[in-house]
């Protein structure tokens, strides 16, 4: 087992998992952590799109960073990437940018999805934030694994 190099993280990354974002919660309170659609090319940044009144979208701004994990969780193909930093920015975004990101997730359900949200999402935000520190793993690398797979 090892941590993934630069490419595999970042090719990884860009895959379409449902990622795991944190950031920090108000005083007394664990970090906040809800599963959430990403975007994310090589070399680039992470966004995500939200609403501009959730509870994450003020977390984040309020933090100026946050962090997202991506897994594969089957037995034998177990890797995880891990990554956190400084937001970019916070901006509207388009239908067709939630098009674009519902059709990563859902393919052919997208125009629908975004038809049926279109008035609640017509104000939702894309973060940016810039890769600072990352995390991985891949335990497909352990050789009690390699021998069952050969």
């Amino acid at each position: 087992m090892r941590p993934m190099t630069q490419v595999e993280r970042e090719a990884f990354l860009a895959e379409p998992y449902v990622g795991i974002l944190s950031v920090t919660a108000e005083p007394e309170r664990a970090p906040l952590t809800t599963p959430i659609w990403y975007e994310y090319q090589p070399g680039g940044v992470v966004k995500v799109i939200t609403a501009p009144g959730a509870r994450k979208a003020r977390l984040i701004e309020e933090a100026g960073r946050f962090a997202l994990c991506a897994q594969v969780a089957e037995v034998e193909d177990y890797r995880y990437v891990s990554v956190e930093g400084p937001v970019t920015g916070i901006r509207p975004t388009s239908k067709q940018e939630r098009f674009d990101m519902a059709a990563r997730y859902m393919g052919d359900a997208a125009t629908d999805y975004v038809n049926a949200t279109e008035e609640s999402a017509a104000d939702y935000v894309a973060i940016h934030m810039r890769p600072e520190r990352w995390n991985t793993f891949d335990f497909r690398r352990l050789p009690d694994l390699q021998e069952r797979n050969a």
